[in-house]
């Protein structure tokens, strides 16, 4: 049974990582080797599905978070980070870090994908607990699990707009609804997980090489204002090329020209760019001490972006192998609410694939029979797909293992946060999903 090679392969791999200490870039492609070998991938086609997993993977998040993580060592080496840092502590005081970082998660979260929000935040949440002392999941949980919420739940991101267009529903009033859902549901977890008992047994340190070791004095700090700007730069590039995107059909230049400039690489690039200059040659330090700092967010990223690329090898192996074919063919003819039905299916997926979008589209297809006929507002069928693929996120997820290494856990700690934050997420979502339709059902709309 397909299901149970994924179960297996789950076991493997936590004991080679957690008993045998193998590295988890090796570890991931034995193991997905060995699920080819099962479900019958062909032996010379191995290399070339691994290749191809490896390979749509990093294509995908490399540019995104090397350049994200050189303007945030950029940024954390100028005493930039410091600046917001110290501003935040200020207006909000250290019982209101928590707070600040689930606000501002949100409001970038909104428009920027998990990964590119995260590599921009997190160089201010390591200055937090570096200058406060706090535990790093203290303040670096929330903003996670805000950024999560923001990402799975909402276009324009990547999942929740395909399936949009599947259930040919509308962008824009799938994000007015799912805001009533994520905004209240994503806060409340994000405050409550880092003070569950079993979080705040663990205490990591931060990670070497993504954040400078020196605290500045304040006549040594960049102003706020370039801070910011630095630091928003890439929020107002790529939120301005969404809301392009949703509200015009232009094919102008100008038009083509914003969505250049909006795309998450050319964003970072050009962020990067003005960070080199706003906090090297203008306040003088040379351009080989922002090299430096180029070149360490370089060096650390570099097993980061392995273990993630082995992840989606991991990923492309399952999906080579008929999982998602066999789970489309198990749920179909299911007698139960088109709604819950369509968050079950992604959850499955989400559980046997790893990767959230190939769950919501695979979801989508199978339960796009039953949106015509149910009677279920569109919209609502697209944030039930949505909440269901934020589940479970684990070993076979190549963002688990961002997490995990960001936040220097180990497999089982990681498991231990962020499986358990995704999958209380997904119930909550689908509770606010029903009761969204049951408002919508009342009103008439």
């Amino acid at each position: 049974m397909p299901l149970v090679v994924v179960g297996i392969s789950v076991l493997v791999l936590l004991f080679l990582m957690t008993r045998l200490k193998l590295n988890g870039f090796a570890a991931l492609l034995l193991v997905a080797v060995g699920v080819a070998l099962v479900r019958g991938v062909p032996v010379a086609t191995i290399p070339d599905v691994l290749a191809d997993g490896v390979g749509g993977q990093i294509g995908d998040t490399m540019l995104t978070i090397g350049l994200g993580a050189m303007v945030g060592r950029v940024m954390g080496d100028s005493g930039a980070a410091q600046r917001i840092a110290d501003r935040l502590l200020a207006v909000c005081g250290p019982r209101g870090v928590q707070a600040a970082m689930v606000l501002t998660a949100m409001l970038i979260g909104v428009t920027m994908f998990y990964e590119v929000a995260f590599v921009i935040i997190v160089p201010v949440a390591f200055t937090l607990v570096r200058v406060t002392g706090a535990n790093l999941l203290w303040v670096g949980l929330p903003m996670s699990i805000a950024l999560s919420t923001m990402h799975s739940f909402l276009p324009p991101h990547p999942g929740p707009t395909a399936v949009a267009a599947t259930f040919h529903a509308s962008v824009g009033l799938t994000l007015f609804y799912g805001l009533f859902i994520a905004v209240p549901i994503g806060a409340a977890i994000a405050l409550v997980w880092p003070r569950l008992p079993f979080v705040r047994a663990m205490n990591p340190s931060l990670p070497t090489g993504l954040v400078g070791e020196r605290v500045f004095e304040e006549d040594e700090l960049p102003g706020l204002g370039w801070s910011l700007g630095v630091a928003l730069l890439p929020v107002a590039l790529i939120a301005g090329a969404a809301v392009t995107d949703m509200a015009t059909d232009s094919e102008s230049g100008l038009v083509h020209t914003v969505e250049f400039a909006g795309s998450a690489p050319v964003a970072l690039l050009l962020t990067l760019l003005v960070a080199i200059w706003a906090f090297g040659p203008r306040i003088g330090r040379s351009l080989e001490e922002v090299s430096a700092s180029c070149r360490g967010a370089a060096q650390a990223m570099a097993m980061i972006l392995l273990v993630i690329g082995a992840g989606g090898a991991f990923k492309q192996v399952l999906v080579e192998g008929g999982i998602s074919d066999y789970i489309k063919d198990a749920t179909d003819g299911w007698s139960i609410s088109p709604i819950v039905l369509a968050w079950l299916v992604a959850v499955i997926l989400r559980v046997a694939l790893g990767s959230a979008t190939v769950a919501v589209v695979t979801a989508s297809g199978v339960v796009l029979p039953l949106v015509a006929g149910s009677g279920v507002h569109a919209e609502i069928m697209v944030l039930a797909v949505s909440c269901g693929s934020i589940a479970f996120s684990h070993v076979n997820d190549p963002g688990f293992w961002m997490f995990k290494e960001y936040f220097n856990l180990s497999v089982v700690q990681a498991l231990k946060t962020r499986t358990t934050y995704t999958t209380v997420l997904a119930v909550l979502g689908l509770g606010g999903v029903l009761l969204l339709e049951l408002v919508l059902d009342t009103i008439g709309t």
